[in-house]
């Protein structure tokens, strides 16, 4: 089909048998919905066969993380469009339609998202992906409904079409041609900031990201990994880092990690001090140490596109740190336009 939902699974069992059986409903008519699965040791694929057993299901012979399975996955996968989508999330009638439509007339989109709502509190944006999400001048992302752990009620007051920087992973639709053009998600990240180093790279190509407010999904979130993890911690910290060194103009290359260098240990002692959160402090320091042994690997400073030299790389020109904790910037639209 034009369309193929590919859920990537690992021991997600029970987030399956919630919110498969929604997609199936609402989607079957207009996408194949595929299930990946990253070698569970659960028993997600004899329950997918006991229950589904005309599903189409892609078996990894390990856990490739995020990005790599999803890579691994997708290059069995004839179809225009991929529709990345997390398991535990909860699609709504027609969710599908107002993304479609706008792909097939937009041919320089690349990749949309709906809007990602809470599952929790179903009146607010969920934090993954709100809106659609951008990146501050040194990399700390945010969204539209969402400024990091301060998520607003979706009132209607972001329900215009925009075009943004970012898609959210959790529930991603890109163009096939696009996603291999721009080399897929970069499997080294595993998990965590791949969607934005993807998203980034494919606007260095001139190509566009949007949300399309029409369509609508819930997320619960936090299904792999809780939100307070030293896992996640140096995942996040480590993975941003790398996608600023690859993605970065040379110009600005090392004044942004030399002030990210500054902000990245603030962050740590204060996380030990105000939070006594000794993972996280160490968690930080342990994705500084990785992000300085691999960061060669990802960029050869001598080779740089037309598009990182340009001045309109994607970024907004302020800080979201100095708007939201200075200033109490709390809401997207108290930041400058």
């Amino acid at each position: 089909m034009k369309v193929a939902i590919v859920i990537l699974n690992w021991n997600g069992r029970n987030m399956l048998a919630k919110y498969l059986p929604t997609v199936l409903e609402f989607s079957r008519e207009d996408a194949e919905v595929i299930v990946a699965d990253n070698a569970s040791t659960d028993d997600s694929l004899e329950w997918l066969r006991n229950n589904y057993p005309n599903l189409r299901t892609i078996a990894l012979d390990r856990n490739y993380g995020f990005a790599e399975g999803y890579n691994r996955a997708l290059s069995q996968i004839e179809s225009k469009y991929y529709v990345l989508l997390n398991s535990d999330v909860l699609v709504t009638h027609h969710w599908l339609t107002p993304l479609i439509e706008e792909m097939d007339v937009h041919a320089d989109i690349a990749a949309c998202q709906p809007k990602l709502l809470s599952m929790v509190d179903n009146d607010a944006f969920e934090y993954a992906g709100a809106s659609g999400g951008f990146i501050d001048k040194y990399g700390y992302p945010f969204c539209r409904g969402r400024l990091f752990g301060t998520l607003e009620d979706d009132n209607g007051q972001y329900d215009n079409r925009q075009q943004v920087l970012w898609a959210t992973g959790a529930c991603l639709m890109i163009r096939s041609a696009d996603y291999w053009a721009a080399g897929g998600l970069d499997g080294r990240f595993f998990a965590h900031n791949e969607e934005i180093d993807l998203c980034w790279r494919l606007h260095l190509m001139g190509r566009k990201i949007f949300c399309f407010p029409e369509s609508h999904v819930f997320h619960l979130g936090g299904g792999t990994l809780p939100k307070s993890n030293p896992q996640k911690t140096f995942l996040n910290f480590r993975n941003n880092l790398t996608m600023l060194w690859k993605n970065l103009p040379k110009s600005e290359l090392r004044s942004v990690m030399r002030i990210r260098f500054f902000l990245d240990y603030l962050a740590a002692f204060g996380t030990l001090i105000l939070n006594r959160n000794t993972g996280d402090f160490l968690a930080i320091f342990r994705a500084r140490r990785a992000f300085k042994k691999w960061r060669t690997t990802f960029r050869d400073p001598s080779c740089e596109t037309t598009s990182q030299a340009d001045s309109n790389d994607g970024r907004k020109p302020y800080s979201i740190l100095w708007e939201y904790y200075i200033k109490g910037h709390k809401k997207f639209d108290d930041l400058p336009s």
